[in-house]
């Protein structure tokens, strides 16, 4: 089972980021593989966002989330 390690700011900076990614897409700012990497990376962080879970801070030992 994942135990969540994200909080909400984290979340909300990723969900942005992935927000500013897409629009540059689509307004032509970013294109090629530059866009194509970007987007990935948008599609990883809507993704931990939405599970509230990041497995790179699983080995790291880090959490953002509040301590309950």
């Amino acid at each position: 089972m994942m135990k969540k390690n994200m909080g909400t700011i984290d979340k909300t900076i990723r969900i942005l980021v992935a927000v500013v990614v897409v629009v540059l897409y689509f307004t032509h700012v970013i294109s090629g593989v530059l866009a194509i990497i970007l987007l990935a990376l948008s599609a990883i962080f809507v993704v931990t966002s939405l599970l509230s879970f990041c497995p790179l801070y699983l080995p790291l030992g880090l959490s953002t989330r509040k301590k309950e």
